[in-house]
């Protein structure tokens, strides 16, 4: 299912950084998570079509390798590798059953890749091969959905996106369709983890120092539309950060 659905998404998934959620809180806030990578080595897992591959090379990452489980997005990463070369290498692969990459790296990123783990086993086996390819101290960074997201609550819809339960409940959690407001949308379904099987898993695997890390809009974002405009994403924040350490 993740294969298919994120094949057909292609190119458009470059589209989610324009959307204000994307532009004012996420990426902004992401960045700022991880901060400095200078000299850093850095594995970007469910790399998608390389944005934080991209951002984070840009700011001095001496190494960075995107893999992505969708062949489409990794062809996409390349071509626009190709057309404005940065040195980022990437491969298709499932994080699940990740083969030996030869070397350990500093900083881990995982956006949105956890969502996908059909089941605990396959969450602690992610994060599991995730810690396999970190140095001693490395330090993993994760976005996603909000464990606490109420659905009944405030919606994201003015700030790009719509996030709908199916009816579908997995191991990990509820499934969910998440819908980014473009011309024309485009949807995809992924599980919402409750926080335990998060965190359950992180240590199972290993790491160690688990933060959860709250979004907050940028100062660009409350001097574009104003602090009013926010008021439903701060009620009812539709995802959150974590970090953690190898």
């Amino acid at each position: 299912m993740v294969t298919q659905q994120y094949d057909e998404i292609g190119e458009a998934y470059e589209g989610f950084k324009s959307l204000p959620l994307e532009r004012f809180a996420v990426v902004p806030g992401f960045l700022a998570l991880v901060g400095d990578v200078r000299g850093r080595s850095l594995l970007d897992l469910a790399s998608g079509t390389g944005f934080y591959s991209r951002e984070f090379r840009r700011r001095g990452a001496a190494d960075v390798l995107g893999i992505d489980i969708s062949s489409e997005m990794v062809s996409v990463a390349r071509r626009l590798e190709d057309s404005a070369p940065l040195g980022v290498r990437y491969d298709v692969g499932d994080v699940a059953e990740l083969r030996p990459l030869g070397k350990r790296f500093d900083i881990a990123l995982a956006v949105q890749l956890l969502s996908y783990a059909e089941d605990r086993a396959t969450t602690e086996r992610m994060c599991r091969n995730v810690r396999r390819h970190l140095k001693p101290g490395g330090e993993f960074f994760v976005l996603n959905q909000s464990p606490d997201f109420r659905f009944d609550g405030p919606t994201p819809d003015k700030y790009g996106f719509r996030s709908e339960l199916t009816g579908e409940e997995a191991e990990t959690g509820p499934r969910v369709r998440i819908t980014a407001l473009l011309d024309p949308p485009v949807s995809f379904v992924a599980n919402r983890p409750r926080r335990e099987v998060y965190e359950t898993s992180l240590r199972a695997a290993g790491f160690t120092d688990l933060t959860w890390v709250p979004l907050t809009v940028s100062e660009a974002g409350l001097r574009t539309f104003g602090a009013d405009f926010w008021a439903d994403f701060h009620a009812n924040p539709p995802l959150e950060m974590l970090r953690c350490r190898a």
